[in-house]
């Protein structure tokens, strides 16, 4: 057995990437390359992890299987830590189908918990669910059992179950502490502050409150119809309708819900939706056919009444109506909202996770590079964007992710 490269392994699964580059930093061998790898991706040099870790896979010979697919589960990790979301997921399963031949189960269940991660990501969180289903975090070493209850928490705030959510990060902080990794104590706590800062605005009757996750799943179950500004619909406990595709129909939903439970005159309303300066009869004419529209998409929850002076929203049961949106109003909120989580992401992730195309990706961003709001570094295929996060405020609710009844 080689002592160094089993001292450096031993200082890696502690968090030490330092330690571990103090033992084998000059070896060029190809489990020394491994190491030196997963230190430098510790360390956040992400170009050069990718690299050694490569070298490290060619250099293993063809009856190294499983070493070979602990090199790729690395280089999934890597390219997970530096948002590169395009990796392939055969290849990755296919390495940890190796390591679980070889008896290798902690490297196998990190495959899992690494494909789960990409799928949380990119909002795909059925999929994410049945991946740590597959799991028995009792099984896992600590610092695998608090990954698993990382993403299991993560899915969780993404469907907003602040309850099952909380209690995964209670777990997670449990088995961080036993591992005794600084770097992932620090992550659960990072985690936890999403649920302890404000996620959204509620507008309601002229006044404007901060809500935190958890008033914002209450909100949702309550009697209340709720125009959804951070999703584009219209919700009640039982019944959302969405109009997502639709953006004259929600921006009419929205003047009539901040309005409620008095009536919009149609000129504001011409100036709201059309952007127009002055209500002509065209104009009018418009707005009863889009009015039209608003009152079929939402029968199942209200009718839209004609006065005298213009419109009013009447509900047919919920005794409130409420606008919940943005606790920050942007734009391009969503692409924010992802490069909030300090990692530099490139476009083409962005456009992934998003189910935008990249095109439309990089004009956001070039806007958002315009006004100071993210930054860019490299060149080419190698451009990434970072974004610093929005003080005070968490941005699950920015996400692109269904929430309930949808």
């Amino acid at each position: 057995m080689d002592l160094l490269i089993t001292a450096a392994a031993r200082a890696l699964a502690a968090g030490d990437p330092l330690g571990a580059l103090n033992r084998v930093a000059l070896r060029d061998d190809a489990p020394a390359l491994a190491l030196r790898g997963i230190a430098m991706a510790q360390l956040g040099d992400f170009v050069r992890a990718k690299a050694l870790v490569r070298r490290a896979a060619r250099a293993f010979g063809p009856k190294e299987a499983m070493a070979r697919a602990r090199c790729v589960v690395a280089q999934a990790e890597i390219a997970l830590a530096s948002r590169d979301l395009g990796w392939s997921a055969k290849a990755l399963d296919a390495a940890r189908a190796t390591l679980e031949e070889h008896g290798d189960r902690v490297n196998a269940a990190h495959a899992r918990y690494l494909e789960a991660r990409r799928l949380l990501l990119i909002g795909r969180l059925d999929e994410a669910e049945g991946m740590l289903a597959k799991l028995d975090p009792a099984l896992l070493p600590p610092a695998s059992r608090a990954a698993h209850e990382l993403v299991a928490a993560g899915i969780a705030m993404r469907r907003l179950q602040t309850k099952t959510a909380r209690a995964a990060l209670i777990r997670a902080g449990h088995a961080a502490r036993h591992a005794g990794i600084p770097a992932l104590t620090a992550e659960v706590e990072s985690a936890s502050l999403v649920l302890n800062t404000p996620a959204a605005r509620l507008i309601a009757r002229g006044e404007e409150r901060l809500l935190l996750l958890e008033e914002v799943e209450a909100l949702l179950v309550s009697e209340t119809l709720v125009v959804d500004a951070c999703r584009h619909a219209v919700r009640a406990p039982r019944t959302a309708v969405t109009l997502a595709r639709r953006p004259v129909l929600f921006a009419l939903a929205r003047v009539l819900g901040e309005a409620w439970p008095a009536d919009v005159s149609r000129d504001t309303l011409v100036a709201r939706a059309f952007r127009a300066k002055h209500a002509d009869e065209s104009y009018r004419a418009r707005l009863r056919v889009e009015i039209g529209r608003l009152r079929k998409a939402l029968l199942p929850l209200a009718d839209v009444s004609a006065t005298q002076r213009g419109f009013v929203l009447v509900p047919h049961h919920a005794r409130e109506v409420v606008i919940l949106t943005r606790p920050v109003e942007e734009k391009h909120a969503a692409v924010l909202a992802f490069l909030a989580d300090g990692e530099s992401w490139s476009s083409s992730a962005l456009a992934l996770a998003l189910g935008a195309s990249q095109r439309t990706v990089q004009r956001a961003l070039d806007l958002l590079a315009t006004t100071g709001k993210v930054q860019s570094f490299g060149r080419g295929r190698a451009r990434c964007w970072v974004a610093p996060p929005v003080p005070g405020f968490t941005t699950t609710l920015l996400l692109p992710v269904p929430l309930p009844n949808d």
